[in-house]
């Protein structure tokens, strides 16, 4: 949990290796690919415990060996699971005041602060070793399980009496440890920055992973016993039936404190071993955002604000689930949204709440569609309309005639490119002439992770990176379109000249190098020429053609001036770019 540099000092410092030797050997653990601590253990030349008391001397605090203490469970839970196994803290004692933890990284001082306001207790730290908080790690699988042993056996006996089922998930779902758990995990995905929650039954197991900047990672595995509790707790939050397991079912449920304020979109679906539970986390204090935070290039946003300024007219914003399309039509929206002008927006779910904007959620069970919301819009005098998504011909249509007859239409469409775009509208039984004079703008995008700015450092591809390139990419037009928009230098035509960028991997950024998403976007302004080979039914690789012609930025160029400016990887653009 130290780094690198940290354990440098605290060795010398503390006299445990000279200031030449410890060079050379971090130049032998590098070489084989191992931690500088471990390869120090290996040679003998320190032991775990010396230097981790090494560490508590250098920092001047107390040693504590946690192996020899009994810690009490209610103190040992005061830290999540979750969060003592990823940050390697341990809660061993507290009083009135105070709570003690054990941890290894004295300076991991954002989890104290978190700690000390969900405890509201003062934090008094101790070091500790690695093998030591192992070995206490395991009590909270005893514990846990130990738990929900004794709820299993309340749950075989309530399934006895069937007919009060849900009742009895009602009361499994008060049991301590379950609310303990499931706070625990909405908790910590807020403190993770987390998008969704999944929780997902296996035969044995269930499993717990939240998507953090688009990746999900696993964050805790629990025995199946909880499953039954924690889907019925998730249930009574989200007003949902207890007794309903064999057909989804969708959800909301809030939670706010001083700090935040988070929705949770809950949605459940049968599965063979019982339940899955997704949850999208929608952070309603957040504050929107501009076009310039999205991640536009200065070049693409004078299009995009001289169109959003047309009194009529589409802007569709395209790419896959999870590409943040709402976000960008929400930031465009805010823009628009002013005193003078009538807006409403047609959603399936809504995601953010807005002030003086009416909007209305799809329910196709009553037959309110999109396609009917729609219509209904139209007799409300709107200026803007926002239509979630054109999923069919129908609402197609629809959104079509409202912006030929005045209004403008924002909305998203499922396609790759920005240029794919239109013959996907013209499938859906839209005439080529419509599309032509009322389609204002494309935006197709992708998200991408940033490099994590504490542990950033540069780097030049070597031949083996620039021959996996040259598999992928054209590098030679590539390398053209970057010298165009003034990223590379006309003498710096080589690949292994160039700078790149990554994350080392810190403790700000849990060790992956990545933190916080921004936007590649590709932007397509519909012009008189695009217009005019759209009424004669261009393919679209001669729409592609005539859209760089007239200087559209694609998806992979935004990405790497992206990367060649620091922002983010070239693992990041081809893994978002990839077909």
């Amino acid at each position: 949990m130290l780094s690198d540099d940290q354990i440098k000092q605290i060795l010398v410092s503390e006299n445990l290796v000279g200031k030449e030797e410890v060079d050379n050997l971090a130049d032998q653990a590098k070489h084989l690919g191992s931690t500088l601590l471990d390869f120090l253990e290996t040679k003998k030349k320190i032991t775990q415990e010396s230097f981790y008391k090494s560490v508590a001397n250098f920092y001047h605090l107390e040693y504590t060996e946690l192996k020899d203490s009994n810690v009490r469970k209610d103190v040992l839970f005061l830290i999540p699971e979750s969060i003592a196994s990823s940050h390697k803290i341990i809660a061993f004692d507290k009083n009135e005041k105070t709570i003690k933890i054990a941890a290894l990284n004295p300076q991991d001082l954002e989890i104290f602060e978190f700690l000390s306001k969900k405890t509201n207790l003062e934090i008094e730290v101790y070091i500790t070793s690695p093998n030591a908080v192992a070995k206490v790690l395991k009590a909270y699988h005893k514990g846990l399980n130990a738990e929900f042993v004794d709820i299993e056996n309340k749950k075989k006996t309530d399934e006895k009496k069937s007919e009060n089922d849900g009742k009895d998930l009602k009361e499994l779902a008060q049991d301590l440890p379950v609310i303990r758990i499931v706070d625990t995990l909405l908790e910590y995905a807020i403190y993770e920055g987390a998008s969704d929650i999944h929780i997902e039954p296996g035969e044995k197991e269930l499993n717990v992973r939240y998507r953090i900047d688009g990746i999900l990672k696993n964050v805790m595995t629990l025995p199946k016993a909880a499953h039954a509790g924690i889907a019925a707790r998730i249930k009574i939050l989200s007003n949902l039936k207890l007794d309903e397991h064999r057909l989804p079912q969708d959800g909301r449920f809030k939670i706010s404190t001083d700090d935040y304020k988070v929705a949770f979109r809950v949605s459940i679906i049968p599965t063979f071993d019982g339940e899955k539970i997704v949850m999208r986390l929608l952070n309603e204090k957040q504050q929107l955002l501009t076009l310039e935070m999205l991640g536009f290039q200065d070049k693409v946003l004078d299009i995009i604000k001289r169109n959003i300024e047309k009194p009529h007219g589409m802007i569709l914003v395209t790419g896959p689930t999870g590409s943040g399309k709402t976000t960008t039509l929400y930031t465009i929206l805010n823009i628009l949204n002013k005193p003078e002008v009538n807006i409403s927006t047609i959603e399936d779910p809504i995601e953010y709440r807005m002030q003086r904007v009416n909007q209305s959620q799809v329910n196709p069970k009553i037959g309110f569609t999109f396609a009917s919301g729609l219509r209904a819009f139209l007799r409300q005098d709107p200026d803007i309309i926002m239509v979630g998504e054109i999923r069919d011909g129908e609402t197609a249509e629809i959104a079509v005639h409202a912006a030929m007859t005045g209004h403008l239409v924002l909305s998203t469409l499922h396609t790759n490119d920005a240029v794919t775009t239109l013959p996907r509208i013209g499938d859906m039984g839209v005439p080529s002439f419509l599309i032509a004079t009322t389609t204002n703008i494309i935006i197709a995008q992708r998200l991408v992770r940033k490099i994590c700015q504490k542990c950033i450092y540069s780097y030049t591809l070597d031949e083996k990176g620039v021959s996996e390139l040259k598999k992928s990419l054209d590098l030679e037009t590539l390398f053209f379109d970057l010298e165009k928009e003034g990223a590379i230098a006309k003498d710096k035509q080589k690949a292994e000249s160039l700078l790149f960028y990554r994350g080392k991997g810190c403790k700000d950024c849990n060790n992956n190098g990545y933190k916080g998403r921004i936007g590649i976007y590709e932007v397509l302004e519909i012009s008189e020429k695009i217009s005019g080979l759209i009424l004669k039914k261009t393919t679209s690789d001669e729409l592609t053609k005539a859209a760089l012609e007239q200087g559209m930025m694609t998806m992979l160029v935004d990405g790497f001036l992206k990367a060649k400016n620091g922002i983010t990887t070239i693992e990041e653009i081809m893994r978002v770019t990839k077909e």
